[in-house]
């Protein structure tokens, strides 16, 4: 059954239905039964899907699934009555739709025909999706339904899978598990793992007697006693006290800060707030502040972009000149503001890395932008970070635990008026630097577009609270209403996006696996002595650097020979790029320095700003329009022949390893088993093309998305009349 999963019931169905493939042909349209579950649309066909070569498979949805919490807009046609209309969630329907439009969040648009359905019953499933993708509760959300199943059927788990777990869930050879910092011990480790000697775990907010926005335990500084820090709370905005992030090796603490909203009490708790994170530092340094409302975008600005983007992406054809679709993509300022929060971020190393200092990020209410900063900057400090349990247990430190708004900011209940996607300008600034030092991060781009999807999957508790307390309340809530005893827990568990077993087999998750990833102390074999694996500054220089990056007319100006250009001074748009005051001269010394030496993968990153090299997330934004695929393109190519590389480099290794134990246990056939890559060599020297399923948009099948010109590439002269209606909010014509 395609309706595996716990607590999913079927609530409206409809028959001999076409999905629609291409808005010029009906050729490569497929029949099958469309259903409306309490988790998604699924569509059921015995139809083979036409021109595709590859599948990646979730172990939850089908590939013709949409989860519910994915769904943007849901448009219903009738051609005779040339009328439309975008469905509410209690919205009637005063006419009988011969089409189906549905618009997702992740870009996606799905097209359904009702030629041959029954109109009655096409009407009730239209009116289903509507009302079941748009709840008005949070506790009509599928996660509730399912926990609710799991607590009353505890011998039923999906894939053998507990609610809740930490879950590595990656194959991570050490089978490390993923800190989900709800517990003292998590943290404390995290100051251990740091050396913040000067700090202790606070339980002052147990029971979250304090504040209901911030985590039960939090990390301040050692001289601030648990009285004062009760004191203090009530002048801060959401009693968000202070929070410790990081610590630097020298000292340095990264904070963040609500603003304190007592303006009599303001300077007399600010200057006490900041002698304790002084007196935390082995230098006594000064604190230094960076008000993030002033110098980078709101959240306004930052939804905005992303609608203009996401308009730009569906609905401008393609045959357009580039010059005019970059032009559009610039007017977006998408890639602006993606540029400001990491030159933001960039001068913030600089001040606790060359000057000493502990940065606080001082935002309004502490929850939005600073959840973005503190995460790029300790991305950038750290390597941990770029390992991938380091970035989930980053993703929990600084946003889950730290009380991001996801149900708000994802938009899960659909009130739109709070919606703006951080946590994807997150991943998207994460990219740019994967893209730009592929070598230091243990994860990829596939690893990052997932994680993206999983948000909008109403399955796990981790992207669907706006803080740690709303899960508990509404979940005693929710377990009082079901008669759930909870004991002694704390609410209920939910499934943790981080058990990866519950989304793909093992063998799939092979493809989060970054093969050009350099380990700490990845062994190499050197005139028959094993040695740890060191980069010479030749071999960076060329790869990692980048090229000048702008070439006009095959000429290079002479003003791109200077470092400066390649800097993360060079200047955009006003309004976001000052740099930190006072500090312009050292800084740029300081940047200059740092990108004339080879790349140290285990020490500090910094991104590479200039023109050319902030890109488009090509794999996440364009992954479901079929007419710009490349086949056998894009960098899944040398994603593939790196991973071949590699893994014969892995065989080697064992060989010379099994050869000095003078151990022949282990057959061939276990080795290969062991291998840590999806593409895998068959044996050294091989000399295999490409498999012919390699797409650009690999691992993802755009086919069975709306094509709106010819599948095989033919520009439409008009494309589909429905495509231009996307995101209005009304109807869209007299229905009488």
């Amino acid at each position: 059954s395609p309706f595996s999963v716990l607590g999913e019931i079927v609530v409206n169905e409809v028959n001999f239905v076409r999905k629609c493939i291409a808005t010029d042909t009906s050729q490569y349209d497929l029949w099958g039964k469309l259903v409306c579950t309490n988790f998604k649309i699924s569509f059921i066909t015995d139809d083979p899907m036409p021109l595709q070569k590859f599948h990646y498979k979730n172990l939850l949805l089908g590939e013709h699934d949409v989860p519910l919490t994915c769904i943007e807009q849901i448009v219903t046609v009738n051609d005779t009555k040339r009328k439309q209309k975008v469905l509410g969630p209690n919205q009637k329907l005063k006419f009988n739709p011969t089409e189906l439009i549905i618009y997702c969040k992740d870009f996606r648009i799905v097209r359904f025909r009702f030629d041959e359905a029954g109109p009655e019953s096409a009407k009730k499933v239209c009116l289903a999706i509507a009302h079941y993708s748009q709840p008005t509760d949070l506790q009509l959300l599928f996660a509730f339904e399912y926990v609710g199943e799991i607590y009353h059927n505890p011998a039923k788990k999906v894939n053998g899978i507990d609610p809740g777990g930490g879950g590595g869930g990656i194959g991570n050879a050490s089978g490390q598990q993923t800190p989900l910092f709800e517990t003292y011990s998590d943290w404390d480790r995290e100051i251990k793992r740091t050396g913040a000697s000067e700090w202790r775990v606070c339980s002052v907010n147990e029971g979250y007697m304090i504040s209901t926005c911030l985590p039960e335990y939090f990390v301040v500084p050692s001289s601030l006693a648990d009285q004062d820090l009760k004191l203090y709370s009530y002048s801060f905005i959401g009693r968000r006290m202070p929070l410790w992030s990081w610590n630097h090796p020298n000292g340095s603490a990264l904070v963040r800060m609500a603003n304190i909203k007592d303006v009599l009490q303001q300077r007399r708790i600010d200057q006490r707030i900041c002698n304790a994170i002084t007196r935390s530092h082995p230098l006594r340094s000064d604190v230094y502040k960076s008000d993030l409302d002033k110098c980078l975008p709101n959240i306004q600005e930052i939804q905005a972009a992303h609608i203009k983007l996401k308009q730009l992406c569906v609905n401008e054809p393609f045959d357009e000149t580039e010059e005019k679709w970059l032009s559009s993509l610039e007017n977006t300022r998408w890639l602006e503001y993606i540029r400001a929060f990491l030159k933001h971020s960039a001068e913030l190393v600089y001040m606790m890395e060359c000057k000493h200092v502990s940065v606080v990020l001082q935002e309004e209410e502490g929850r939005d932008l600073s959840c973005l900063a503190a995460s790029l900057i300790q991305v950038m400090l750290d390597p941990y970070f770029r390992t991938i349990v380091g970035f989930q247990s980053l993703i929990q430190k600084e946003w889950v635990m730290a009380g991001y708004q996801f149900l708000d900011r994802c938009n899960h209940l659909k009130r739109s008026d709070k919606e703006s996607p951080l946590f994807l300008m997150f991943l998207d600034c994460v990219w740019q630097l994967l893209e730009q030092y592929p070598a230091a991060f243990e994860f990829s781009e596939v690893y990052l577009t997932i994680l993206y999807d999983s948000a909008r999957i109403s399955l796990f508790g981790t992207f669907l609270f706006n803080c740690p307390h709303q899960r508990v309340k509404e979940s005693t809530e929710f377990a009082i209403s079901k008669n759930i005893q909870l004991g002694d827990e704390k609410g209920l568990r939910f499934p943790c996006v981080w058990d990866w077993s519950l989304q793909f087999t093992s063998r799939d998750r092979l493809l989060f696996h970054n093969p050009l990833y350099v380990g700490k102390s990845a062994p190499s074999v050197h005139n028959g002595a094993l040695r740890t694996f060191k980069r010479s500054k030749k071999n960076y220089s060329s790869t990692l650097r980048g090229v000048p990056p702008a070439l006009k007319n095959g000429i290079i100006g002479e003003q791109e020979f200077l470092p400066r250009r390649n800097s993360l001074i060079l200047k955009l748009k006003p309004n976001f790029f000052q740099p930190v005051e006072g500090q312009s001269h050292n800084m740029e010394q300081y940047f200059r320095d740092w990108f004339a030496k080879p790349v140290d993968l285990h020490g500090v990153i910094l991104p590479n700003l200039s023109g050319t090299q902030i890109k488009l997330w090509k794999l996440c934004y364009f992954r479901w329009v079929p007419e710009v695929q490349i086949n056998h393109g894009g960098s899944i190519t040398a994603f593939h022949r790196v991973s071949l590389l590699a893994d014969e480099v892995d065989m080697l290794n064992r060989s010379l390893r099994q050869y000095k134990s003078n151990s022949s246990l282990q057959g061939p056939c276990s080795e290969l088993d062991q291998s840590r890559m999806y593409f895998r060599a068959n044996g050294l020297n091989d000399t295999s093309g490409a498999p012919d399923f390699l797409s650009s948009s690999f691992p993802f099948s755009p086919v069975g998305n709306l094509c709106r010109r010819s599948i095989l590439g033919t520009p439409l002269s008009k494309f589909l009349s429905g495509a231009k209606i996307w995101l209005s909010t009304e109807t869209l014509a007299n229905e009488d």
